[in-house]
């Protein structure tokens, strides 16, 4: 089964500067679905996101093919 924390930090970690300031936690979670709340440095805040969300709206892409493999519902919170 998919460790969908670490697959949300590896993710992350690939596309920003300062990969040790990277933080997930899980938020809520149940038998169906997970919230996982995706933290990184200040400066690479714009990295993630990417020009109108573009980023952003691909790593919660990818989450939801990691999440449907898992067979739960996932949502991404960025901070």
């Amino acid at each position: 089964m998919t460790d969908l924390k670490e697959t949300l930090a590896n993710i992350a970690r690939a596309i920003v500067d300062s990969p040790d300031d990277v933080v997930v936690s899980v938020t809520d979670e149940t038998e169906t679905s997970i919230t996982l709340k995706l933290t990184v440095a200040q400066p690479d805040m714009g990295k993630v996101i990417g020009k109108h969300g573009k980023i952003a709206k691909a790593i919660r892409q990818l989450m939801k093919v990691a999440a449907n493999g898992a067979g739960k519902k996932v949502t991404v919170d960025i901070e």
